[in-house]
């Protein structure tokens, strides 16, 4: 396994991030636990959830699954950078509903360290922007959460880039540490966050995690997938054929190279510099140990300017430039 650090901070954290939303739906207690055991013993140090994963308001079902393993001992917390997040609706008590004021994050915070059977969280993350919410209220009530070693840092998830900037201007005000980390939909499908959000995150110093690498599975080839007789959702059927011309070609180079479109999809994010660790979300073993290979697979420039044709950047005619360039002068 690859580690590096998280953003400008001296941790370090594994070149993969192992994504937990599917435990509890999709894969069992046992399943779940096996893989996390499955992960720490190839060296996947960094775990990724969120109090709402599990879906049944306010049970955090995941954080569950995960303060379950935990619990196993044998090293698993004190081997384990830990990820959670903050902001999704959690009761129906009012200050339980979305957001992010000072109440719903202490609330929040100290009920995600109950269910994950653990005294800190390292990574704090924000899900989503608070445009309700002044940042002298949230960075108070991180401070504070610091203070009481329940938190080491903060970070976002789903920001645009101008939120990133006005987060840490503000944090610097108070002399405090700030964002350190965004974790953002980051794909070949969805290269929008070039625009801004890379370029804020490489400024700031903040490590970015791109959720949904693989784009909700249309970029790890669906189409083959399709041909041998699995049908997705009505959604992915839709996607698929608006977007069939690229997944053809796309496909057809990954099997002109002798790889697998989800690990060329995977190895293409870590190609950026820009990129911390990629979440991979499995719901099965075999998936789990598919993703190392995106970390062996290197790609060349011709490689990589093909797939740039096949999925080209944002901008004026995908020129994959950098706002304002982007559009303009």
């Amino acid at each position: 396994m690859e580690y590096t650090n998280l953003g400008r901070t001296g941790l370090k954290v594994s070149r993969l991030c192992l994504g937990t939303m599917n435990y509890g739906p999709l894969a069992t207690q046992p399943q779940s636990h096996a893989q996390m055991d499955r992960a720490m013993e190839i060296g996947i140090n960094f775990f990724d959830t969120a109090d709402v994963y599990g879906w049944k308001k306010g049970e955090g079902i995941t954080e569950q699954i995960v303060g379950a393993w935990f619990a196993q001992g044998g090293g698993r917390r004190e081997s384990v950078v830990l990820a959670t997040k903050v902001y999704g609706e959690m009761g129906d008590d009012p200050n339980l509903k979305r957001g992010l004021s000072a109440l719903k994050i202490r609330r929040c915070c100290d009920a995600s360290l109950k269910r994950l059977q653990t005294d800190y969280i390292d990574l704090y993350q924000m899900h989503h922007i608070s445009r309700e919410t002044p940042w002298e209220e949230i960075w108070q009530a991180y401070e504070t959460l610091v203070r009481q070693g329940k938190v080491i840092y903060a970070g976002s998830s789903n920001f645009a880039g101008w939120h990133i900037a006005t987060a840490n201007q503000q944090a610097h005000k108070r002399n405090f540490m700030g964002l350190v980390c965004e974790q953002h939909k980051y794909s070949l499908a969805c290269r929008l966050p070039e625009l801004e959000v890379l370029p804020a995150c490489r400024h700031y110093g903040l490590a970015f995690i791109p959720w949904s690498p693989l784009d909700g599975g249309l970029l790890g080839g669906v189409l083959q997938k399709l041909d041998g007789g699995r049908r997705g959702n009505e959604g992915m059927q839709k996607r698929i054929q608006s977007c069939r011309p690229q997944l053809e070609k796309w496909e057809a180079l990954c099997h002109e190279i002798g790889e697998q479109p989800a690990d060329v999809a995977l190895a293409w994010t870590l190609n950026n510099p820009t990129v911390t660790a990629p979440i991979i979300g499995p719901r099965t073993m075999d998936q789990l140990n598919g993703s190392l290979r995106a970390l062996q697979l290197k790609l060349d420039e011709p490689t990589l300017q093909r797939i740039d044709q096949i999925w080209p950047g944002p901008g004026k005619e995908g020129s994959g430039k950098e706002a304002p360039e982007a559009y303009a002068w």
